[in-house]
């Protein structure tokens, strides 16, 4: 049994990109692939980001998450590097 979303999004790239295009070459595959993820995440809103791009919904900031290029320094005063990778 697939996911819900991804059974979604495979519909809708079969739907509105793979049968409205005849690809002639893989370069043409990846160019028309390319084109259509391009505005599936920064140009078309989804109604299930309220009306946002996938693009401004993982640029919004999350309030209680430090951001990813901030290491977290151990309590831990037995040696050791004090780092958690």
């Amino acid at each position: 049994m697939q996911n819900g979303f991804v059974k979604s999004f495979n519909g809708g790239l079969r739907d509105e990109c793979l049968n409205e295009t005849l690809l002639t070459s893989l370069p043409h595959a990846r160019f028309v692939l390319n084109a259509w993820q391009h505005d599936y995440n920064h140009i078309r809103p989804h109604s299930k980001l309220g009306g946002r791009t996938p693009a401004e919904k993982a640029g919004e900031h999350v309030w209680g998450h430090a951001p990813r290029h901030v290491a977290i320094t151990s309590t831990n005063h037995h040696g050791g590097a004090g780092l958690y990778l």
